[in-house]
């Protein structure tokens, strides 16, 4: 018997990928805070994925769904002199958020890896 490892594995390597991208756009907005005129960017990751999991659903097989994603430019909570719209304190909670939520994505995928391997071995 076949095991189809994109219905086991589900979206999550595919969240995994979004996590990564998402945490290059955060690392970008800190590492330009002091950089005049500079607009943070961000995306929206939960539209990212109900677009992942709607791919998935009507894919026939044989092609991976395609990671979309738009970048936004985010309103600041209080506006700069120099026009920059990164906010260290945010950014940094936005980065330290994503990391955790990509450790649980990471650690859901593990899981299913785990549950994959048991089947293999008859268990």
């Amino acid at each position: 018997m076949a095991i189809n490892f994109d219905k086991a594995l589900g979206i999550h390597p595919y969240a995994l990928q979004a996590r990564v991208q998402r945490s290059e756009i955060l690392a970008g907005n800190l590492a330009n805070v002091d950089t005049p005129g500079y607009l943070a960017r961000d995306y929206d990751f939960k539209s990212v994925l109900t677009n992942l999991e709607t791919q998935l659903n009507q894919s026939t097989g044989g092609r991976l769904p395609e990671l979309e994603m738009h970048s936004l430019y985010r309103v600041p909570f209080q506006a700069s002199k120099d026009g920059n719209t990164a906010e260290l304190g945010v950014e940094q909670a936005k980065f330290n958020n994503n990391a955790m939520n990509f450790q649980s994505s990471l650690t859901f995928l593990n899981m299913r890896i785990q549950g994959l391997q048991k089947v293999i071995d008859g268990r």
